[in-house]
């Protein structure tokens, strides 16, 4: 099915084929943490061991232990550090 956007055509059926649905899909690793496998497969790049972790305090302090080693700033594991961190605020904070 195609549609016409600003004068363009795009085809809604191959969009959406191509979309991933489940790399933001929540994945619980324990009682106190939910990962997106998105940030699994980061988290997993860089050997931080996130099953280990307690809550996600935890987790955002290994990815902050890691990016202070580095010498260039890794956009993917800064991002998923400031999602974590969001996601922790939103779920932990008695509002």
């Amino acid at each position: 099915m195609a549609s016409l956007v600003n004068n363009m055509e795009y085809d809604i059926d191959k969009l959406v084929s191509e979309m991933d649905f489940t790399s933001n899909q929540l994945q619980r690793i324990n009682q106190n943490i939910l990962l997106t496998n998105h940030e699994i497969e980061i988290l997993s790049r860089y050997h931080i061991e996130y099953q280990k972790c307690k809550s996600l305090k935890e987790v955002i302090w290994e990815i902050e232990n890691i990016l202070e080693d580095m010498d260039i700033v890794d956009e993917d594991l800064d991002l998923i550090s400031q999602t974590i961190s969001e996601r922790d605020y939103y779920e932990n904070t008695n509002k």
